[in-house]
């Protein structure tokens, strides 16, 4: 959900923080300058009647009065700086910097003027003027005592300007573009998230000032192009504020956040649905392990539904604003939200937080560090050994404007990203301009190679089915690192469709498990170590029926040329494998070995003997009871394909498993 500065009861508006302006400054703007340099009598007076009736809270007279002065009198610079003063107080920012600019190369630079050198480069930057924000503050830092109480934000603000300019001259990318009709139909869309085929895009909408946060989702057809948006569902969207949307990978979980719900633990809180078939559950709130008493909001997803990163206001973080993160656990529950630390939070506020689809990298927005000035996007990379994460990097100018970014997301292939922004309108030349007025959009971009997540990822979809039956199941799908043996992904096929959506990382030798009640395990590799195809896969997955004479394909057991010897990367299909057997404790297995046709008939034969016996040796050395076991080797009899390329002679290498 947006998070605007000023609250004013339940509601955050513009009024709001225009009253707070106009008394925070008024009473600046009613007193002249110290050191009044104005010696010219007429002109004197018009600045005290200015004085006056800034007093008196009549403004707009006094700047009129003021306009006189300066028609006159151009060469005094406090008029200028009492006009600045009060068109800031009145809203007017732009006018405001103007006279500031003006007035101050007409006065001394000294210690009194000190504050308007501050507001100067405070208003430069709000408007990504670095040049004059930066020599503003070199001023004031020539010209303030050291016991001036904004040095070290003056400071900040300086390598700011620095950054920025210096990040403008070396562009990353392109800049973002809006996304045509028939999306940006509302007044205000943010948060934009996608599922890891790029099929859905959903994002939080709001048609008027005045209408609440709903969520909706957009369809990509076959052409590419995004359809026309509907709400999500009537099941998610209520009378209540439902924003801040995130989807996992397979488009089947979905975390939203939602403010001032009966039976909340916070002012806002999250809160989890699941679609069965094409309908959501029920969203219920995450619960306390997840939600505090504060403000909890902007979540993002895992590819798998099973790791959940999020912003809060709660005590105990690094700022304002932290993020924290939350585990599914195999009980269902989710675990106690952990903040994330340094270097990711900092003392101001971190938001907004988007985890890739690989899982590696992690992008957020944050002005607790140097930037573009307000909030800007940083990206930082999980350490694969320890885990922790590295130091955030800026994406730079263009992702990154002197405007407060919003959130962030790529799409998995790491080709394109969508985020929100405001569209950019002209300054009024006068008056009092309303900090809301301005639409939120979407946008899109082509992703830059220093803003793409450490790995690529692609993704394998299908659906899964009885053999027999030909009937959709609902079944565990798991994706292991065989290099580590880590469970790297956890999903469900749906019950109603069968389908199932799993996202892999290029670069990675995966061994994936599809396993239901009742039913032999499937064994499947997916091997982009080498990165020789990275594309999408569609795969249907038959399941056999636990069964005698039934026999599945084990996939992810590995031997060298001519050996029998398990190698290290083996274990993962060795542990499924004893997994299975302890579920089942009834049932006898053979394990066969076959090889293909290169070398003697009798040597194959003895190979593949060895290779199904050092199997079963293992699952027997594990706890398995050798009356359950059998091995026999089949040699190059009974091949899966001719013998007639390579690809065809690695089907024929195999070992399989037989229920007896």
């Amino acid at each position: 959900m947006l998070r605007f500065v000023v609250h004013c009861g339940n509601h955050l508006g513009a009024f709001c923080l225009l009253v707070l302006l106009w008394t925070a400054e008024a009473a600046q703007a009613q007193a002249p300058p110290r050191n009044l340099s104005i010696t010219n009598t007429k002109a004197k007076s018009l600045y005290d009647k200015a004085a006056q009736q800034s007093r008196e809270r009549d403004f707009v007279k006094a700047i009129e009065t003021l306009n006189q002065l300066n028609q006159k009198f151009p060469s005094f610079g406090e008029p200028y700086l009492m006009k600045g003063s009060l068109l800031k107080a009145m809203g007017d920012n732009h006018g405001a910097l103007a006279a500031y600019k003006e007035g101050l190369s007409k006065v001394p630079a000294d210690a009194s003027h000190a504050g308007e050198f501050q507001l100067l480069g405070d208003l430069a930057l709000s408007y990504g003027d670095y040049q004059t924000a930066g020599d503003a503050y070199r001023q004031l830092l020539k010209v303030a005592p050291k016991t001036y109480r904004n040095l070290a934000k003056s400071e900040r603000q300086l390598r700011t300007c620095e950054f920025a300019l210096e990040a403008m001259r070396k562009p990353v990318g392109e800049a973002p573009t809006r996304l045509p009709s028939p999306m940006n139909a509302f007044k205000f869309q943010y948060f934009p998230a996608l599922t890891a085929d790029n099929r859905f895009l959903l994002f939080t909408g709001r048609p008027s000032d005045n209408s609440g946060e709903d969520l909706y989702i957009s369809r990509q057809g076959k052409d590419g192009a995004l359809g026309e948006p509907v709400p999500i569902s009537p099941a998610i969207n209520s009378s209540f504020n439902e924003g801040a949307g995130t989807i996992s990978g397979d488009g089947k979980t979905l975390v939203f956040a939602s403010c001032d719900r009966p039976r909340a633990i916070g002012n806002c809180d999250l809160y989890i649905s699941r679609r069965t078939g094409n309908n959501w559950s029920a969203p219920q709130n995450l619960g306390s392990n997840v939600n505090s008493v504060e403000w909890d909001s902007q979540p993002s997803l895992s590819a798998d539904g099973r790791t959940l990163y999020f912003t809060s206001t709660r005590r105990g973080g690094q700022g304002q604003e932290d993020l924290y993160v939350t585990t599914l656990q195999p009980d269902g529950s989710w675990s106690v939200a952990q903040n994330l630390g340094t270097p990711v939070n900092t003392p101001g506020k971190d938001m907004a937080p988007f985890i890739h689809a690989s899982s590696t990298t992690l992008y957020y927005v944050t002005d607790g560090l140097v930037g573009m000035g307000g909030l800007d996007v940083f990206r930082c990379e999980k350490s694969p050994i320890t885990g922790q994460w590295s130091e955030p990097r800026n994406l730079g100018y263009p992702l990154n404007t002197f405007e407060n970014e919003a959130s962030l997301f790529i799409t998995s292939d790491n080709q394109k990203g969508f985020c929100s922004r405001t569209r950019v309108s002209q300054e009024p030349t006068g008056g009092v301009r309303l900090i809301r007025e301005r639409p939120v959009e979407l946008f899109t971009f082509s992703v830059p190679n220093q803003v793409k997540a450490r790995e690529t990822s692609t993704y394998t979809q299908g659906r899964v089915f009885d053999a027999i039956t030909k009937k959709p199941l609902k079944a565990e799908v798991k994706l292991y690192d065989l290099d580590t043996d880590a469970l790297t992904q956890f999903v469900t096929s749906d019950p109603e469709y069968g389908d199932y959506t799993v996202v892999l990382n290029e670069g990675h030798h995966y061994a994936m498990y599809v396993v239901a009640d009742k039913y032999l395990l499937k064994s499947l590799s997916f091997d982009y170590s080498d990165q020789h195809t990275f594309n999408p896969l569609t795969l249907d997955i038959y399941l056999e029926p636990v069964r005698a004479g039934r026999s599945v394909v084990l996939n992810n057991l590995f031997f060298d040329t001519n050996k029998y010897d398990l190698k290290p990367q083996s274990r993962t299909e060795l542990n499924r494998l004893i997994e299975f057997m302890r579920q089942y404790k009834d049932i006898q297995i053979e394990v066969s070995g076959y090889t293909d046709n290169v070398g003697t008939p009798e040597a194959n034969m003895q190979l593949s003997q060895r290779r199904a016996q050092a199997v079963v040796e293992y699952l027997g050395s594990n706890g398995i009871a050798p009356t359950r076991l059998r091995s026999k080797g089949y040699g190059e009899t009974h091949p899966l394909a001719p013998n007639d390329s390579e690809m065809h002679r690695r089907q024929n290498r195999r070992i399989e498993l037989h229920i007896l």
